[in-house]
């Protein structure tokens, strides 16, 4: 059930990037999609346990690999840049354009 769940806020992010027009809406589709992957990715390196490999004693269970946790701490902090770079394009944008409307956007920057 959690995986349906995640697979559909990955869907929603997805349908969203396709049908928004507004480009900040883009945005947060895009944000919305990203956190459904580091949460399917999480969803998936947690299966093999929860426990953290560091303990005081040695016990025999499951440990949650540490390397995911990782990559998803470095997915986390590449996609705040990312979308605070196209935060700063669309405020730029905004400048000349008075709508951020896309279909708008190349209406008036066509020759």
């Amino acid at each position: 059930m959690l995986e349906a769940c995640v697979l559909a806020t990955i869907l929603c992010g997805f349908f969203g990037i396709i049908l928004k027009k507004n480009l900040v809406m883009k945005i947060v589709s895009m944000d919305v999609m990203s956190t459904g992957v580091i949460a399917f990715y999480v969803l998936i390196a947690s299966r093999e346990g929860l426990f953290t490999p560091i303990l005081d004693e040695v016990k025999k269970v499951a440990y949650a690999d540490p390397v995911p946790q990782a990559v998803i701490l470095t997915a986390i902090v590449i996609g705040f840049s990312i979308q605070a770079l196209m935060l700063v394009g669309v405020m730029k944008l905004a400048r000349d354009n008075p709508t951020l409307e896309s279909s708008e956007i190349e209406k008036n920057n066509t020759p």
